[in-house]
């Protein structure tokens, strides 16, 4: 393996803001030390371990963008030399939204019902950003739980389970394998029961008729827009299990953990599908971890361009993870036309600013004036070992 890169007094004040609360710095603070966290921080040293070019059947790869540094949201791949057909791959999960997040003192109604929702919607998302069919796609379930004896566990499992069947109707998706782990805890010599977080990992497949149509989820051209779509969020400031609670500032906005919509979720994926099947979509990304601000500035890291942002907010909207939205980069002159066909689908889509050419993310209403350079140090200094 290669050595780990020098780190940079940029990137370690950023890995060390997780420590200092939000009222020592803003969101711009806020937005560097989010994209230090583990769980959101680039993979590429481990995803480079790894054959992905087998045959050079990688369609799309997991890491994309003119430098190939952005994190994809699914791989495509052309299992038949001669054909333009790809098979579609993405993941989803969300423990952060189980009852260990109410245990944790980081939301009020963590529940395992409503993280394999988020995980299935994920999924889904993943699949459709890069250009599948939402009406087909075939899912599949990894279920790694705690101990079961213990009547708790066995209760979320079943919650779990629930989810999957609701998930499963929703979408139109059928479970077509899966796999459990049903004993991950450990007991120290003191006799402390250590467990995981009870965990859905959702697999959510699909067919590509023409891998050439294919989106990534890289910045393409200098003067497109930037829309955030999907559901209004019904819970106003639900920030329960969110990121930006854990490593930055545990009280912002309600505990309430986001909750799938298994009518909207569905309509948003079939717009946004139908948009990229247009050709209307430049760049898709789904919105998860860290909130839209996250996204736009991975979005910006992957394809080395910059982005002004004009869009009303503040840290509890730019952080809050909602889920089945998108950030989509689309022409200026078709934004308004996909505004009104997502309003008339149920959906909210809100206008969050252009891309520039100069590598820096501007938001005026957030504060926030940041090179990408210092972006991409922060989000790969973590796991690049």
């Amino acid at each position: 393996a290669p050595p780990p890169p020098e780190v940079t007094p940029a990137a370690r004040s950023a890995a060390e803001a997780p420590a200092r609360s939000q009222s020592s710095g803003g969101v711009g603070d806020a937005l560097l030390a989010l994209l230090c966290d583990p769980n959101i921080a680039s993979k590429r040293w481990v995803v480079r371990q790894y054959d992905h070019e087998v045959q050079g059947g990688s369609a799309v790869k997991p890491l994309v963008g003119p430098a190939g540094e952005g994190p994809g949201d699914a791989s495509v791949l052309r299992p038949k030399a001669g054909s333009h057909k790809g098979v579609v791959l993405g993941c989803g999960l969300a423990p952060h939204l189980s009852e260990k997040a109410t245990a944790e003192g980081l939301a009020e109604d963590g529940d395992s019902y409503w993280a394999t929702l988020a995980a299935v919607d994920e999924a889904v998302r993943n699949a459709v950003c890069v250009g599948a069919d939402p009406s087909r796609l075939a899912i599949l379930d990894n279920f790694c739980w705690p101990r079961c004896t213990d009547p708790a566990q066995l209760g979320s499992l079943t919650r779990a389970a629930v989810a999957c069947y609701d998930g499963a109707m929703a979408y139109g998706s059928p479970f077509v394998s899966g796999k459990d782990s049903l004993s991950n805890q450990f007991v120290t010599e003191s006799g402390r029961v250590i467990t995981i977080p009870p965990t859905m990992l959702i697999t959510a497949m699909g067919v590509v008729e023409d891998v050439r149509k294919c989106v990534t989820m890289d910045l393409k051209r200098s003067g497109n827009a930037l829309l955030l779509v999907g559901p209004a969020d019904v819970v106003a400031g639900a920030m329960g299990g969110s990121f930006y609670r854990r490593v930055w500032d545990a009280q912002a906005g309600t505990g309430a953990i986001p909750r799938v919509d298994l009518a909207l979720g569905p309509a948003a994926a079939k717009a946004v599908a139908g948009w990229i099947g247009e050709g209307r979509v430049a760049s898709a990304h789904d919105c998860s971890e860290g909130g839209w601000l996250v996204a736009a500035a991975e979005m910006a890291i992957a394809g080395g361009l910059g982005l002004r942002l004009s869009c009303a907010g503040d840290a509890v909207s730019a952080f809050g993870e909602a889920p089945s939205r998108y950030v989509l980069e689309v022409s200026a002159e078709d934004a308004g036309a996909l505004a009104a066909q997502a309003e008339a689908a149920g959906l909210v889509c809100i206008d969050l600013g252009e891309v520039i050419e100069a590598p820096r993310l501007g938001w005026e209403v957030g504060g926030v004036d940041v090179a990408v350079e210092a972006l991409f140090e922060a989000w790969t200094a973590p796991l690049d070992w």
